[in-house]
C-alpha cells in the first residue's frame, strides 16, 4: 500500500444471525485450520472435505469459489518452508525500494491509503462530537464490521457473526462518547472496494487513534506488499528500534482496521503464524488468500 501520513498524535447489509455466506466460510475457515495442522502431510482433497461434512466435488467447487484455486495448491501456501521464502521475498522487496528511493514497492492488487491520525481532543473526549457510521457486511473473511467518520473509515473488525449489535458494542466500547448511526447503505461501497479483484488509484482514506508508536507501526505496515510476508523482528528494525519486537507485537494487536492495515502479514521468523487479533485461522485464510490472488491458478 502507499501511504501518506498526516499527523502523528496520541491516541448492515445483514440482518441479526448467521446466512448461506457465513456458513460457507467458516466451512472455508475449518478447512484451513485442518489443512495448517496437518500441512506435513498435505492431506486429499478426501480427508478435507470429510472435515468440513461436504463431498470432494461439493468442496472442491466451494473452496475453488472462494480462493480461485484448488484447496491442493492452497495447502502449499500454508507450509513453514512457503512462509520462509515469502520473508526472504518481502525484505529483499523493501531493501530494492528503499535503494532505488521509492515510498514502497509497486503492488497490482493494493490500496493507496491516506492516514490521518485523531486528534488528542477527539481521542480525550472518547469521540464527544464524532459521527460514526457502520454497517455489518460480508467479506472473504466472514462477517465484518465496517465503520466511517465524515473524514474516513475509522474501524474494520471481523466478526464471527453478522451481528449488528455485537459490531456497536464494539465501536461504543472505543468511542463511548460518539453518536453512533447504522448506516449500511455508506458503509456496503467501502467494503465493495476493499475486496474487489482490482483496486482503484484514487486512495483511501483511514482516520484512526493510536500514539506515536502505534501509528509508526501502523505505517510501516502500509508499505509491505500485497501477499508479502515479514517477521515482528523485521518490522522492528524497519523503524528504527530492533529492540521492541514485542511493543512492535502488541501496537500489531490493536490495529483499528484489519485487512487494510495489513498486520496479518506479520509472522514470525519460524514461519509459524504468531497471533492475530481475529484468530489465527483467519489469518491463515487472508495470508493464503492474497497468495492465490498474486499467482492465479492457469487453466
Amino acid at each position: 500500500m502507499q501511504l501518506h501520513l498526516q499527523g502523528m498524535e496520541p491516541e448492515t447489509s445483514l440482518g441479526p444471525g448467521p446466512s448461506g455466506q457465513d456458513s460457507d466460510y467458516q466451512r472455508i475457515a475449518a478447512a484451513i485450520a485442518y489443512m495448517r495442522q496437518h500441512h506435513r502431510d498435505q492431506p486429499s482433497l478426501k480427508a478435507v472435505a470429510q472435515q468440513v461434512h461436504l463431498s470432494e466435488y461439493h468442496f472442491q467447487r466451494l473452496f475453488t469459489a472462494w480462493a480461485g484455486i484448488s484447496p491442493k495448491r492452497f495447502s502449499q501456501y500454508l507450509t513453514v518452508e512457503y512462509a520462509k521464502a515469502k520473508i526472504t521475498e518481502t525484505k529483499s522487496l523493501l531493501d530494492l525500494s528503499t535503494a532505488v528511493g521509492l515510498s514502497g514497492p509497486g503492488r497490482l492488487h493494493d490500496l493507496f491509503v491516506t492516514l490521518e491520525a485523531m486528534s488528542p481532543g477527539e481521542v480525550k473526549g472518547g469521540g464527544a462530537g464524532l459521527v460514526i457510521r457502520y454497517g455489518v457486511h460480508q467479506t472473504p473473511f466472514g462477517p465484518g464490521l465496517l465503520a466511517t467518520t465524515r473524514r474516513g473509515l475509522c474501524s474494520l473488525q471481523f466478526l464471527e457473526e453478522a451481528d449488528l449489535r455485537q459490531g456497536e458494542a464494539l465501536l461504543h466500547a472505543d468511542w463511548p462518547n460518539a453518536t453512533l448511526e447504522p448506516d449500511a447503505a455508506s458503509t456496503q461501497p467501502i467494503c465493495d472496494r476493499l475486496f474487489a479483484a482490482s483496486k482503484p488509484a484514487a486512495p483511501l482514506t483511514l482516520h484512526i487513534k493510536g500514539t506515536n508508536f502505534q501509528i509508526q507501526v501502523w505505517r510501516a505496515l502500509l508499505q509491505l506488499p500485497f501477499a508479502g510476508v515479514t517477521t515482528y523482528q523485521d518490522l522492528a528494525q524497519s523503524i528504527g528500534r530492533p529492540t521492541a519486537a514485542r511493543a512492535v507485537g502488541t501496537a500489531i494487536g490493536r490495529n483499528p482496521v484489519g485487512y487494510v492495515i495489513p498486520c496479518h502479514r506479520v509472522i514470525r521468523a519460524s514461519g509459524e503464524l504468531g497471533g492475530y487479533r481475529w484468530g489465527l485461522a483467519r489469518k491463515g485464510a487472508v495470508l493464503g488468500w492474497e497468495a492465490s490472488q498474486a499467482q492465479p491458478e492457469r487453466p
